[in-house]
């Protein structure tokens, strides 16, 4: 195969990643939390002495759009959402991670947990605790947790630091590689969930151009592959 198939074959591959990320998108814009996901394409560049260098389209990377997503009332006392920047904090059996999928709920022992079943943790990365006889439950703005009018803790509200990195590890959890700070200026809503970000109608025009560029990338292969056998027989003729 020549430089010119491995540049489609490898173009050919970033552009199979690229559909699965905009499905998994499509597949996830109702999911509460969720973060829309994108995929960077970069250049590979390989050369030899003596040899045509060889350039290839490389689409390995993952970008999360941390864009705010739409707020849903749902009057619900434990559900939460976040506006502005800002995370909040899960404990997990893989350590702490970072979501804004709000959907809580108290467990048996009375602590806040998420749908999994994660402890949700308060400004100190506490564990946060709601009584079971509580007859009002209230979040304030600042994520203040009032019960029966008598203030229990404060949710936790997270930021990375700029030069940490974030990393998806599921649909809605977050790993953080580097420090992780208070967030300044985000409020929190009671009643209140936060929509996936993901714009379905963006995102199928996207799945469209990207399928229309592989059909075209195989079609070019399968003519290429046409070219070379034919190119065989007649060595083989001759």
């Amino acid at each position: 195969m020549g430089s010119i198939g491995y540049t489609t074959l490898s173009r050919q591959s970033g552009l199979l990643n690229e559909i699965q990320v905009v499905a998994n998108n499509i597949a996830n814009s109702s999911t509460t939390g969720y973060r829309s996901e994108g995929l960077i394409f970069s250049e590979y560049v390989k050369s030899a002495p003596g040899q045509e260098s060889l350039s290839m389209g490389r689409a390995s990377i993952r970008n999360t759009s941390l864009e705010q997503g739409t707020l849903n009332q749902t009057n619900g006392s434990f559900d939460l959402a976040i506006e502005g920047d800002g995370f909040f904090m899960v404990e997990t059996p893989a350590g702490n991670r970072l979501t804004r999928a709000g959907n809580f709920t108290p467990n048996a022992e009375g602590d806040l947990v998420t749908a999994d079943g994660y402890r949700v943790l308060d400004a100190g990365q506490a564990p946060m605790f709601v009584p079971g006889d509580a007859e009002t439950i209230a979040f304030g703005s600042d994520g203040t947790l009032s019960a029966d009018g008598q203030q229990l803790g404060q949710i936790g509200l997270f930021m990375p630091d700029e030069e940490a990195q974030i990393l998806r590890e599921d649909g809605v959890m977050f790993r953080v590689e580097g420090e992780t700070l208070a967030a300044d200026g985000a409020q929190v809503l009671q009643g209140f969930l936060e929509g996936s970000n993901v714009s379905t109608i963006n995102q199928l025009a996207r799945m469209i151009e990207v399928q229309r560029a592989y059909e075209m990338g195989q079609s070019f292969l399968d003519n290429e592959d046409k070219r070379i056998r034919a190119a065989i027989d007649n060595l083989m003729k001759s």
